[in-house]
């Protein structure tokens, strides 16, 4: 538990100040429950909870929510190394921000991995279509990631591991001006018992970066449970 501490501390430490500094910057705070269930062999069901709140925006420090996230996601995974997934998500946006509206959102996801050493590489291809009640906008992302156990070749219970990614994304729709947008984020996690882990740790996003960009920070903390 020391390592996880240690990397999120130095990290925030020299990361942190200096977005704060800049214009067009928020931070979030986003605690997350997540449940893996395996319903037959390479067939898999996760559904998860996930809450956003404002920690920094307009200058000032507050914490207040922002949306609520319920998701279903299926996987069947049909070969070793490689698995298609799909998706179901509803955003309840309008319970804390009764301007804005709510969101549900269809998922088809490609997944790739492999692990030659220690550490495993993964490429994951995902379609978004998020439907608003005035509007359907399509996104299109490419995630590269990377994980390792800290201590040996393979992670064990109560052993500390790390988590590195790096996506790009695309948002096309109607009357819209195409927005790219790029994430960066680092995780330490921590293998509790052979089901349950705990994942702590940042990510930066620069949103809409081919024409006026705003800086996001997310301080993630999730909860994975596997039955």
């Amino acid at each position: 538990m020391f390592y996880i501490r240690a990397c999120l501390l130095v990290i925030v430490l020299f990361f942190f100040p200096s977005l704060r500094g800049q214009d067009n910057f928020v931070a979030y705070w986003q605690p997350a429950t997540s449940i893996n269930y395996m319903v037959a062999p390479g067939y898999q069901h996760n559904f998860s909870l996930t809450n956003r709140s404002y920690a920094y925006r307009d200058n000032q420090w507050e914490l207040s929510g922002r949306q609520l996230d319920l998701a279903h996601f299926s996987t069947w995974k049909f070969v070793d190394n490689q698995s298609v997934g799909f998706g179901l998500q509803y955003r309840f946006r309008k319970w804390f921000e009764p301007d804005r509206g709510n969101e549900l959102r269809l998922t088809q996801q490609f997944n790739y991995t492999r692990k030659p050493f220690a550490t495993r590489f993964g490429q994951r291809l995902r379609a978004e279509q998020r439907i608003f009640k005035s509007r359907t906008i399509h996104r299109f992302r490419y995630r590269f990631a990377l994980d390792r156990p800290l201590m040996g070749e393979k992670l064990d219970v109560g052993e500390p591991y790390l988590v590195a990614t790096g996506e790009i994304l695309l948002s096309v729709g109607n009357a819209q001006i195409p927005q790219w947008d790029h994430r960066l984020g680092f995780n330490a996690g921590w293998l509790i018992t052979s089901g349950t882990k705990l994942q702590a740790g940042i990510e930066y996003r620069m949103e809409d970066f081919s024409n006026l960009a705003t800086d996001v920070f997310f301080l993630n903390t999730t909860l994975v449970l596997s039955l």
